[in-house]
C-alpha cells in the first residue's frame, strides 16, 4: 500500500509540474511602438504615431487558444511631428479626443500559426468597435535587462469611414490608414 501511495504522490508532483500557468507581459512602452501612416492626395504618405500606449497579453504556449491580447492607446497623444496637424487631428472632425479618448483593441480568439499567432479580436476607436483579425508575426522569449522579453509585430489596414469619422474630411486624406504595430512585452 506504501508503494502505491508514493506511487501516487510522484506521479501527482509530476503532473502538476507539467502543467504550468501562461506567462502575462506587461507592454514595454519604451522599446514598443504603435505608428499609422494615411494617403495624402493619392500622392504621398503622412506618418504619425501615438505616444501614450499600455497593454498586456497572457501566452499559454501549451494551449494558444487561452492566450489573450489587449492594448489601449490614448487617442490624444496623436504625433506626427506637425503640432498644428495633431491639434487638429484631436477635434471632433477626426479623432475627437475628448469623446473617443482611447483606442482599443481586446481579443476574442487566438490560434497558433507559423511564426506567431492569429488573433481576432474586437478593435474600437471613434466610438464605434469592429471585429479584426491580425496576424502577430514573433513571439520567441528571450532574457534579457533582467526580464523576460517577447515581441511582436502586425500591421492592419482600416477604412475611417467604418469608424464613422467625418466623411467630409475624406478626401486630401484617404480613406484608408495603415497601423503598425511592433509590440514588447516583459516579465520578470
Amino acid at each position: 500500500m506504501r508503494r502505491v501511495t508514493v506511487l501516487f504522490a510522484l506521479v501527482a508532483t509530476l503532473a502538476a509540474g507539467s502543467i504550468r500557468a501562461a506567462d502575462d507581459y506587461a507592454y514595454d512602452l519604451v522599446h514598443s511602438s504603435v505608428s499609422f501612416k494615411a494617403r495624402f492626395l493619392e500622392i504621398s504618405w503622412i506618418h504619425g504615431r501615438f505616444n501614450d500606449v499600455a497593454g498586456k497579453f497572457s501566452l499559454d504556449r501549451q494551449d494558444p487558444t487561452k492566450s489573450t491580447f489587449e492594448l489601449s492607446i490614448k487617442a490624444d497623444s496623436v504625433d506626427t511631428a506637425n503640432a498644428a496637424r495633431d491639434e487638429h487631428l484631436r477635434q471632433p472632425d477626426y479623432f475627437d479626443t475628448k469623446q473617443f479618448p482611447t483606442i482599443d483593441f481586446k481579443s476574442t480568439k487566438v490560434k497558433a500559426i507559423p511564426d506567431g499567432y492569429e488573433v481576432s479580436g474586437d478593435f474600437t476607436m471613434h466610438g464605434v468597435t469592429k471585429p479584426v483579425t491580425i496576424k502577430l508575426l514573433g513571439g520567441k522569449e528571450i532574457e534579457a535587462m533582467g526580464k523576460k522579453r517577447v515581441g511582436f509585430a502586425t500591421e492592419l489596414k482600416l477604412k475611417r469611414s467604418d469608424f464613422n469619422f467625418d466623411k467630409g474630411q475624406i478626401g486630401a486624406i484617404g480613406d484608408e490608414a495603415i497601423i503598425i504595430i511592433d509590440c514588447a512585452g516583459q516579465r520578470d
